[in-house]
């Protein structure tokens, strides 16, 4: 994959959407100035600034008629540092799906939630009934710093995890915009009541620091432009990989000496994954280790290293905004270099880590201070009532009865958190009465740790299905496995409508990118705790032809894997042009690649299925019902 960089910026001018941020007083115009017109949408400047205040404007392709106006709505993304919902802030979430929204909503993976369907009308109530339950959608989208990760698992008894939840917390609030435009345009000026900020976290945002601080400026570290694009953080802890932090801008793992005490931070950077279709110079790319800084330091790194994007980013190619380039153009060393310059003294070296390791923390589990913590599957993180499926109104029962908290995942599951344990059967039987499952070891593996983005019908950049296709792709998947004797293998699959990533699908062991309509992009190889990038194996696969496709690579996969080594491993390890050699010679009626032959019958996926089926229902092997119903085939012959 060739990673050139575009020309020199310096001969470039700034792309349009400067120049819109630049004319906004920060954030404020046209927005404020349209939400009061009788209009079903806003204008293109205005779409640009009205993402800094969470929302997206979208057209439901569903609906769309031929000679109409697009069916425009709006989609509303809450900004939860470390996944929190306070249950208040989850009821009201919960209201509005039905009273404004498509009657679901749906847990993103940056640890947030999306509400769908609102129209421009409506746009300011809902805002301002989340900031009036203890919510905020500033700056949940836009050229800013998103949601702030950390593991969501509430142990009590390990330090280093609060530490996790304490710093994603500090850290949005040191970077939140500062602007007055959204309660200006929002709440009418009216400032939400909302905790004291830690008077470390505002000391720091004023400290000066080698140029970091845009002194007599509304936005004292972001300036008048912002951030040349989105700007990802997340803070984890040695060996907890819940949070992809390879795939962030920035990452901090928190170190602690051996009585727990919080000493300082790993720093990762120039994580990400957003890429386009045919434009090799845009890629996904493996944060760096960069160094350690002690904890009295953190904020004042934190400022260097967004100071240092904020003034080198390139403002004159979107496509080539993202940290990741700057990191990927300057190499590591330069970019250390810029951001000691930033920060006043070098950079400590870095610390040893241990593996990581991907956790979902689902099911029942202490939480170490007495109290217990659920972990509830969601398919890709959406909440909805469908039949006798009615997971909304189970969650919304158990936050009522309840008053729990909740941490929302980054794999778009969701905790609850400090249950008594005399609430646990209560609760199960809740979750039990709606149809939802809460345990995980019922779940269908394949599904427990895959994610789609929500793509079609609202998304404007998907080019096609998503997570309206992955429910039938993991079912052909699983069917093909149990088909060629892999019944008891799983591994992580990923897809999303488009090349941006919002799933992550380029850390996947199986990853589907949307390339064109009911088409994708297949890349294999991430390993199972999404520490490796998986490489594009093929350009375009469409769906129909998806059994034929990963057939010989499952066959292969089974004959030549070492002892439980995973199948991203495998394809990492073997290599893709053993597995196309492999596949180009593979015989679907022998199983077999080659001039070796096995006695072997391929048989279609729903016929497949459907023995499946009978001989779990029978309890008999599956070769012996094929066999008798041969047997008898051939008597009727004769």
């Amino acid at each position: 994959m060739v990673k050139s960089a575009p020309s020199p910026i310096a001969s470039r001018k700034p792309s349009k959407v400067e120049g819109i941020k630049e004319n906004s007083n920060f954030l404020r115009e046209p927005v404020a100035t349209e939400i009061l017109q009788d209009t079903t949408h806003f204008s293109e400047d205005a779409v640009q600034l009205l993402k800094f205040h969470g929302s997206y404007q979208q057209d439901n392709r569903d609906n769309r008629l031929k000679g109409q106006e697009k069916d425009y709505q709006f989609m509303l993304r809450t900004k939860n540092p470390g996944g929190l919902v306070p249950p208040q802030l989850y009821l009201a979430l919960d209201k509005l799906a039905d009273e404004y929204g498509n009657q679901t909503l749906r847990i993103t993976t940056r640890q947030g939630f999306q509400l769908h369907g609102i129209l421009k009308k409506n746009l300011k109530t809902a805002i301002a009934t989340i900031v009036n339950n203890l919510g905020s959608t500033l700056g949940a989208c836009g050229d800013i710093n998103r949601n702030v990760m950390a593991p969501p698992v509430p142990f009590k008894n390990r330090p280093e995890y609060q530490y996790a939840w304490e710093y994603s917390q500090n850290i949005a609030d040191l970077l939140s915009g500062q602007t007055g435009a959204y309660y200006e345009i929002w709440l009418d000026g009216e400032k939400a009541i909302s905790a004291e900020e830690n008077p470390e976290v505002k000391a720091a945002r004023q400290r000066n620091g080698n140029g970091t601080i845009i002194h007599d400026n509304e936005e004292p570290i972001y300036g008048t432009h912002y951030m040349p694009r989105k700007f990802k953080i997340c803070v984890t802890v040695p060996g907890d990989n819940s949070v992809d932090l390879y795939s962030q801008d920035l990452t901090l793992v928190v170190i602690t000496n051996k009585k727990g005490q919080l000493e300082g931070f790993d720093i990762f950077a120039g994580g990400g994954l957003g890429r386009t279709h045919g434009k090799e110079e845009t890629f996904a790319r493996l944060a760096d280790p960069i160094g350690y800084v002690a904890k009295d330091d953190v904020y004042d790194v934190v400022k260097a290293i967004v100071a240092t994007q904020r003034d080198y980013g390139d403002r004159t190619d979107r496509r080539h905004a993202r940290l990741k380039y700057l990191i990927n153009d300057w190499g590591v060393d330069k970019f250390r270099a810029q951001v000691e310059e930033y920060f006043g003294k070098p950079v400590e070296a870095f610390k040893p880590l241990p593996e990581f390791k991907y956790h979902d923390f689902l099911g029942w589990n202490e939480q170490g201070d007495g109290k217990l913590f659920l972990g509830i599957s969601i398919d890709n993180g959406r909440i909805k009532d469908e039949g006798s499926f009615q997971l909304k109104i189970a969650l919304r029962e158990i936050a009522l009865q309840f008053n729990l908290p909740i941490r929302l995942t980054p794999n778009h599951n969701l905790i609850f958190y400090e249950i008594e344990p005399d609430s646990k059967e209560a609760i199960r039987d809740i979750l039990s009465r709606h149809g939802v499952v809460s345990d995980p070891d019922k779940i269908e593996p394949l599904v427990r740790y895959a994610m789609a983005c929500p793509a079609l019908p609202t998304c404007g950049l998907a080019i096609t299905e998503s997570e309206r296709a992955i429910p039938g792709i993991l079912e052909r998947v699983r069917a093909l496995l149990d088909k060629v004797g892999l019944q008891n293998e799983h591994f992580v699959v990923r897809m999303t409508g488009c090349p941006n990533g919002c799933a992550r699908p380029y850390l996947a062991e199986l990853g589907f990118v949307g390339s064109a309509p009911e088409s994708y992009q297949v890349w294999l190889g991430g390993s199972p705790n999404q520490t490796r990038l998986a490489q594009p194996y093929t350009e375009k696969l469409h769906h129909n032809d998806l059994d034929s496709f990963l057939e010989p690579i499952f066959v292969y996969f089974k004959k030549s894997r070492k002892s439980k080594e995973s199948f991203g491993d495998f394809c990492d390890r073997i290599g893709f042009d053993s597995i196309r050699e492999f596949t180009a010679t593979y015989d679907p009626l022998t199983g077999n690649s080659g001039n070796k032959s096995r006695h072997r019958v391929n048989l279609k996926v729903e016929v497949y299925t459907k023995l499946k089926e009978v001989a779990e229902s029978q309890g008999k092997p599956m070769t012996q019902l094929v066999s008798e119903a041969l047997e008898a085939y051939f008597q009727n012959l004769s």
